[in-house]
């Protein structure tokens, strides 16, 4: 049988071709038009069975084993851009002004259609059925959960019995090395609005009105004491106050001031006490000015979480691959989110990281979302290579 590797070097032309190709035309959220196109125009030919979304432009393939039945295994590439000006001297830059692929999803898709391709080619080796999951909307709305309200999960007549994807990183590694760990990966990523609401009056008579804007601010403090003093630094919080607003004009107390964090955590413990407790915080200290406070605690998206047995097993493949120095195992879970959680929550399964970082000191290089990430799409061989290798292994142990 031909290796994963031999043929993922016969696509790599044709994948980096499809890769620089998305990578023009970047698109946003969950309408992806010329990226889906792309996708079924790369993926015509091959013996798959497509499902396109309904509420969204995504594609799910499903190529049936040829000595099945057996288990089913889900490779996912999530496929839309970022409002993010592109900054990157290439040949093949974002022809779509505010537009890029700043995160590297082109990547993932060409690495996901070459692992499609290769299995396709091993078709006959494949003891099950593979699900490949195109997705939008990571960046913004969440396309995972979408797609499994349209059936993903089902789509080979079975549920899934494993999950499994990669992510490109522009700066923290040198080029081709994978990294991940076990259990919480990523952080769940919430949202915290407040209104402070007042009562207007003029500013050089504070006490005829209700001034919302000093509370707010006493607000934005306290909340960075809550999580010091309310949560165990070995299952941490990170709370940002990212935006704060209240008034027209100098000498005009406003009727009300708002603020708005981004709150992570690591643990659904944790997750549900915070909301309670930032709600309690915010809302006893403007009943202790005499004012009110309105909280919308907003649910985003849940903790990333490896199996840890199914990462065990992603590692041994990357390592066996490509050589053990190629893999570095994280001490820490990073504080970004993803929403492949959601799909991690109901299909064990592993999230891997792969450094297509190009400049000489992976530390100082722009990192991902950065108008200057530029991403070296010559380790696009070896994703589409260990996305399949994962599929025909985990297949193979049935």
């Amino acid at each position: 049988m031909t290796s994963t590797l031999e043929l993922a070097g016969q696509v790599g032309a044709d994948i980096i071709g499809l890769r620089r190709a998305l990578h023009q035309v970047p698109e946003y959220d969950l309408d992806l038009p010329k990226t889906q196109r792309l996708i079924l125009d790369a993926l015509e030919g091959l013996p798959l069975e497509i499902t396109l979304g309904k509420e969204l432009s995504s594609v799910t393939a499903v190529l049936r084993g040829g000595r099945g039945p057996g288990p089913a295994v889900l490779l996912r590439g999530d496929m839309d851009a970022l409002p993010v000006t592109e900054r990157v001297d290439v040949p093949y830059v974002s022809q779509h002004p505010g537009l890029m692929h700043a995160c590297g999803h082109d990547l993932h898709v060409a690495g996901l259609v070459g692992a499609a391709k290769i299995l396709c080619a091993l078709q006959a080796e494949l003891a099950g059925d593979v699900v490949f999951m195109f997705q939008p909307g990571e960046e913004t709305s969440g396309g995972a959960p979408i797609m499994m309200r349209e059936g993903l999960l089902d789509i080979a007549g079975r549920r899934v019995d494993s999950a499994y994807c990669l992510h490109v990183q522009s700066a923290g590694d040198p080029l081709g090395v994978w990294n991940s760990k076990a259990g919480p990966l990523m952080a769940a990523a919430d949202q915290l609005h407040v209104r402070v609401v007042g009562q207007g009056a003029h500013g050089s008579e504070p006490f005829r009105g209700k001034d919302p804007i000093p509370v707010a601010c006493e607000m934005v403090g306290a909340l960075q004491t809550l999580v010091t003093r309310q949560f165990d630094v070995f299952d941490p919080v990170v709370l940002t106050v990212g935006r704060i607003a209240g008034g027209t004009k100098e000498n005009i107390i406003p009727d009300d001031a708002f603020f708005d964090a981004t709150v992570r955590t690591f643990s659904a413990e944790t997750r549900a006490k915070v909301q309670q407790a930032t709600t309690q915080l915010v809302e006893g200290m403007a009943a202790a000015h005499g004012l009110v406070a309105e909280v919308d605690y907003r649910i985003g998206y849940p903790v990333t979480v490896n199996d840890p047995a199914e990462y065990e097993f992603a590692r041994d493949t990357i390592v066996d691959l490509f050589g053990p120095a190629r893999f570095r195992e994280r001490p820490n879970a990073e504080c970004g989110a993803e929403d492949m959680s959601f799909v991690l929550e109901q299909v064990p399964g592993a999230y891997v990281n792969l450094s297509a970082c190009n400049a000489p000191n992976p530390d100082t290089a722009p990192d991902n979302h950065s108008p200057l990430a530029h991403f070296d799409d010559s380790v696009l061989p070896d994703a589409a290579a260990l996305l399949a290798e994962l599929a025909l292994r985990r297949l193979s142990r049935g």
